[in-house]
């Protein structure tokens, strides 16, 4: 249970201060706001990642535990329970931010709860495209970076974090960047809108991109456990 609650905490702190920057900094307004987003989302992983990585690994990400399951890590008992948790979390993060905007409205200057959607001029298509090739690009990092014989060690939370930067400078112009099913779950169900219609884009593409990435470990780079 300690591992679950850890994910559920992990997340928690992901959906409040990556989507909190976002509300906060009026993410796409300029560039500034969107780099202070990137930040956001990557240190509130790597502050995680030193946090409650002994405990639970640190996923905060069902994408990343669905790698970690299919490429033979962890049991799908874990797996199951881990995405649970995480979803709680986010709704958890997504209720406080939700409330701290709703008391200080003059505070969100564009989007209240950092809700995924695809962004003006991007088609769904493209939306999936991207969710799905940038949570491969993610989750392949994660994987490689957390191996445990050759990763990163000490440094995989920094790598790791470093990399979710770089994907939401490159992702936030088409889809605001999820690369996390859990993370849009929850501001979604407090958006409403286009972001709970798009939902499944970033349900069905962070989950196919996993899968892509966990092949690519598994046949190119490292036999998995079976």
């Amino acid at each position: 249970m300690k591992k679950y609650l850890a994910e559920m905490v992990g997340t928690m702190v992901l959906v409040l201060l990556g989507c909190g920057a976002a509300v906060s900094l009026n993410c796409g307004a300029d560039t500034a706001s969107v780099i202070g987003t990137a930040a956001a989302f990557g240190l509130a992983v790597v502050a995680m990642a030193y946090a409650i990585g002994g405990i639970s690994g640190c996923h905060i990400n069902p994408a990343i535990t669905l790698g970690c399951w299919v490429s033979g890590r962890m049991g799908a008992k874990d797996a199951l329970m881990y995405m649970l948790f995480q979803v709680i979390g986010a709704f958890i993060g997504s209720a406080i931010l939700y409330a701290l905007v709703a008391t200080s409205p003059e505070a969100a200057l564009g989007t209240t709860t950092g809700a995924n959607a695809c962004q003006a001029g991007v088609s769904v298509t493209t939306g999936l495209i991207a969710e799905i090739v940038l949570t491969c690009i993610f989750v392949l990092v994660v994987l490689g970076t957390t191996d445990s014989e050759k990763g990163a060690g000490n440094f995989a939370g920094l790598a790791i974090g470093l990399s979710l930067i770089l994907i939401h400078l490159v992702g936030i112009h088409y889809t605001g960047t999820s690369v996390n099913p859990a993370r849009s779950i929850a501001p979604a169900v407090f958006q409403g809108g286009a972001a709970l219609e798009q939902l499944w884009i970033f349900i069905v593409g962070p989950f196919v991109g996993a899968l892509c990435a966990a092949g690519i470990w598994c046949g190119l780079v490292k036999p998995c456990k079976k």
